[in-house]
C-alpha cells in the first residue's frame, strides 16, 4: 500500500492548506518537461504518484477511508515484526546460552567475557600484555589474531623508535633519562 502522506512529504495531521501548497511545491519540482531521458520517466511516475495523493486525501471523504486502511496496515506490520524480532531474539539468546556452556565445559578457568583486542593502538599493547602474564589459558593466547600481535610489535617498535629520537635531542635528554631508570 503506498504510503500518500510521504509521496506528498506532508503529515498525516498536515491541514488542506499545508497539502495544497506541498502539492503544487512537488508538481513544480517534477514537472516532465523539466527532464530529459529516463529521469523524465522518472519525474512522469512521480506526477502520478502525486496527483494520486492529493486525489484521495484532497477528498474528506477518501482521506478518511484511506487514514483507516493505512491504520490497519500499520497495525498488521507491527505484529508481524514484533513477532519476527521476538523469534530471533530467543534464537540468538538460545545460540549464545550454548556456546556459554561449551566453553566453560572445556576450561573451567574460562573468562565470561568476551576479549577484543584494539587493533594498531598502544591499548593493544596493553591488552595483550595482560593476557599473557595473566593466568590465561593456553588456548585463547593461541586463539589471539596476527593482526593484533602485528600491531602489538609495531607500536613497540614505535615506543623504542621515538624513545631513541627523544634521547639524542638535547632539550629532552634529560626527560628520558629520568622515565628510564637504568640509562
Amino acid at each position: 500500500m503506498k504510503n500518500y502522506y510521504d509521496i506528498l512529504e506532508i503529515s498525516p495531521k498536515s491541514s488542506k492548506e499545508v497539502m495544497k501548497n506541498a502539492y503544487q511545491v512537488l508538481v513544480k519540482k517534477y514537472h516532465p518537461d523539466l527532464y530529459v531521458g529516463k529521469e523524465r520517466i522518472y519525474a512522469e511516475q512521480k506526477i502520478k504518484d502525486i496527483n494520486e495523493a492529493y486525489k484521495i486525501l484532497s477528498d474528506d471523504f477518501l482521506r478518511e477511508q484511506y487514514n483507516t486502511e493505512l491504520e490497519k496496515e500499520i497495525q498488521k506490520n507491527k505484529n508481524y515484526i514484533n513477532k519476527e524480532n521476538i523469534k530471533q531474539d530467543t534464537i540468538q539468546k538460545e545460540k549464545y546460552r550454548q556456546t556459554q556452556v561449551k566453553q566453560k565445559g572445556k576450561n573451567k578457568n574460562y573468562v565470561e567475557e568476551t576479549k577484543t583486542h584494539k587493533v594498531g593502538t598502544f591499548m593493544s599493547l596493553i591488552d595483550l600484555s595482560k593476557d599473557v602474564f595473566r593466568n590465561v589459558p593456553k588456548k585463547s593466547i593461541k586463539d589471539i589474531k596476527r593482526e593484533d600481535l602485528i600491531a602489538a610489535g609495531l607500536t613497540l617498535l614505535i615506543i623504542i623508535v621515538l624513545g631513541v629520537i627523544l634521547w639524542f635531542i638535547p632539550a629532552t635528554n634529560g626527560f628520558i633519562r629520568s622515565i628510564i631508570p637504568f640509562v
